[in-house]
């Protein structure tokens, strides 16, 4: 009985994660370029009262053995990096990237992060930046008197002046992509980093060696489908409902033995 308590503890802890979980893709529906996360879980170890193969007899052994298992404990918590939908927004400096790949910026820090939200903006000093402020690498600046700008599914950034009305190239943007791209640690700030699991970094250029091309005026909205979250919401409740009622009935019994003459 005592090892039901904590089993069953162990469960709801386990879906008290999942619901974290959930919760927090639920609430970045409308973030640009998020990514849902999807917790995973593994069992315990066993008491094994009766090892399977245990000999029973002379010519005879235990086809099963005798094996209780002591519960559950989270062990991943995935992202899913599925394409989202695209959103139209005709902003010059909007970017989606239709297909593998981040863009990498330089955080405030030094340490470069990639994103997959390419919702950008032309900072102070012309140069391409991201909602807080990080800079698009590698480098490149928008000439003040620019009266246009087009980007190329390649990456090629051209500008068009009023007098002149042949594009003329600024820059190149290039995206990275990881061996792991479930492997980056998240950040905050729609950014994620480089670990061990993740892989080193590969740049390239938009649209080659795999890497996905670039379409200017469309952001990338999240991937999180709040119909599927919900059902999962509902599901991981239940689940924590179910282990909260197995308690009950332990500490029932215990009660039942405690009461015995």
């Amino acid at each position: 009985m005592f090892k039901a308590l904590y089993t069953a503890a162990t469960g709801m802890k386990a879906q008290q994660t999942n619901i974290d979980v959930t919760a927090n893709n639920i609430a970045n529906v409308s973030t640009m370029g998020f990514k849902r996360a999807r917790a995973e879980f593994e069992d315990l170890l066993y008491d094994n009262v009766k090892e399977p193969g245990t000999a029973t007899g002379a010519n005879s052994v235990s086809p099963t053995g005798v094996q209780i298992g002591l519960g559950t404990k989270t062990a991943a918590v995935t992202k899913d990096f599925t394409q989202g939908s695209s959103k139209v927004t005709n902003g010059a400096l909007d970017l989606e990237i239709d297909g593998a790949g981040f863009f990498p910026v330089q955080m405030a820090n030094g340490q470069i992060g990639y994103t997959r939200d390419g919702a950008f903006k032309k900072g102070p000093d012309g140069r391409i930046e991201d909602r807080n402020g990080n800079v698009l690498q590698p480098e490149m600046t928008i000439p003040a008197n620019a009266s246009g700008l087009q980007i190329t599914p390649d990456g090629k950034v051209q500008v068009i002046f009023a007098n002149n009305f042949t594009p003329q190239n600024v820059g190149q943007i290039q995206i990275v992509n990881f061996v792991n791209p479930a492997g980056l640690k998240s950040v905050g700030g729609n950014l994620f980093v480089p670990s061990n699991s993740s892989g080193l970094p590969q740049q390239g250029t938009p649209g080659q060696n795999g890497l996905g091309q670039l379409a200017q005026g469309q952001l990338e909205t999240s991937n999180v489908n709040i119909v599927d979250e919900m059902v999962n919401m509902i599901t991981e409740q239940r689940a924590y409902e179910t282990n909260s009622k197995v308690v009950q009935a332990a500490d029932q019994m215990m009660q039942a033995t405690n009461a015995l003459r």
